[in-house]
């Protein structure tokens, strides 16, 4: 699904370069859940955002499904994003104005879906996420590890190919972020592609794969003999 083959992004003002990810090659396949792990200002948040189509790589190539992104201008990377990558962020992200569901349904509205089908897989969704019961309550009358579960419905509502997952358990208890973890990994199990960046080793846990980052290149890639692809 994902192959980056020597991908560097580097920041330059009049004074300072910066690279943030030098020569990053690695694959990932169709189907695994897979974590990035590393220290603060390792490159994880600029790594997630070139996959997430949010930002282009300064070179090296990214291809997606077969298809370069790398290159790609900004309104042809919306249109891919909008029909292939769901996002799950610390911070929620959620419309404090809008109700879950409305919430929740953003996203179908933006690629066209009609009203009947938007209200069906809004309610599918929410039934499957296990917060249906607060589909008509707003954010702020929700619980964190609520929040989180409407995010993570919005990102899955449009049955994406790929969810990237910005250190999702950051704003958590230990409870209510396991119930995240088993929610990603249950969406994997089900055949979502699931990419996770997290600092937290037991978080790290329930993909199948790790891969370290530090000072912007590949430190090391480890698969996880508790979770065999």
């Amino acid at each position: 699904m994902i192959v980056l083959k020597e991908l560097s992004k580097i920041y330059r003002t009049t004074d300072v370069e910066t690279t943030a990810l030098n020569k990053v090659s690695f694959e990932i396949k169709e189907g695994e859940f897979v974590s990035i792990m590393g220290t603060s200002g390792c490159g994880k948040s600029t790594l997630l955002n070139i996959l997430g189509m949010l930002d282009s790589p300064t070179s090296g190539s990214y291809t997606f499904n077969g298809e370069e992104i790398a290159g790609k201008s900004e309104s042809q990377r919306a249109v891919l994003r909008k029909n292939n990558i769901g996002f799950v962020f610390q911070n929620f992200n959620l419309i404090d104005e809008l109700t879950v569901q409305e919430n929740v349904e953003l996203p179908l509205h933006y690629l066209g879906f009609s009203k009947t089908d938007r209200k069906q897989r809004v309610q599918e969704v929410l039934e499957k996420i296990g917060i249906a019961h607060r589909a008509k309550h707003f954010p702020k009358q929700l619980s964190g590890g609520q929040q989180q579960r409407v995010a993570v419905s919005r990102a899955v509502v449009t049955a994406p190919k790929l969810i990237l997952a910005d250190e999702p358990t950051g704003n958590l208890d230990s409870h209510f972020g396991n119930e995240v973890l088993d929610l990603l990994r249950g969406l994997n199990e089900q055949g979502t592609t699931v990419v996770m960046v997290t600092h937290s080793k037991e978080d790290a846990s329930y993909s199948q794969r790790i891969i370290e980052l530090y000072d912007g290149q590949l430190l090391s890639e480890n698969f996880l003999a508790s979770n065999p692809l």
